[in-house]
């Protein structure tokens, strides 16, 4: 465990929602789930560990990192100089996304289940209005629940995907797409 996750967690445990920095399996698994995109966004990236995956599996894929804490997104900077790191809340920031292309996906680490009602709510907002914009869009999500990490939206669905044994604590991997209108 780093001393830098360790100083974020112990100042401001509600925003980290874990007790250790995710695994490589976990960081491998959420990668997957972003192949074959032109863009990735990745939410809530701490100290880099699923970006770490993500840069290495997707070098070609342009990469936009948002992270709120703005120590942390000043150490993503330093490491991933070829990513765009935005220091920020998604749902504040989500503008800075005008252009990407229609193959993007969006990599999520945030803690749903410990945030405040007026984080989720803007920011499943957010996700929902972005993910609408192409059909190919989705959302990889992990969460420590046997449950989706959030209600999503009538038009949306989760999917698990996997279940991540080796990271403390395991994981589920979970994928939230937009289903046509009428198409349930």
């Amino acid at each position: 465990m780093s001393i830098t996750f360790l100083r974020h967690l112990l100042q401001d445990p509600i925003s980290v929602g874990a007790i250790a920095p995710s695994s490589r399996h976990l960081a491998a698994a959420m990668a997957d789930g972003a192949a074959n995109f032109d863009a990735i966004v990745e939410i809530g990236a701490g100290t880099g560990a699923i970006t770490e995956s993500l840069v290495d599996r997707h070098p070609d894929a342009e990469l936009v990192v948002f992270e709120l804490a703005p120590t942390l997104a000043d150490k993503l900077r330093a490491r991933f100089p070829a990513a765009r790191v935005i220091s920020g809340p998604f749902h504040e920031n989500v503008g800075v996304l005008d252009g990407l292309p229609e193959r993007t996906v969006l990599v999520s680490a945030l803690p749903f289940r410990s945030l405040p009602r007026r984080v989720v709510r803007p920011t499943v907002e957010a996700f929902a209005t972005f993910l609408r914009a192409a059909p190919e869009r989705h959302l990889m999500q992990f969460s420590y629940s046997l449950q989706a990490p959030f209600i999503a939206p009538d038009d949306f669905e989760w999917q698990r995907v996997t279940t991540i044994w080796r990271n403390a604590p395991p994981a589920n991997v979970w994928q939230l797409s937009c289903q046509p209108l009428g198409g349930r």
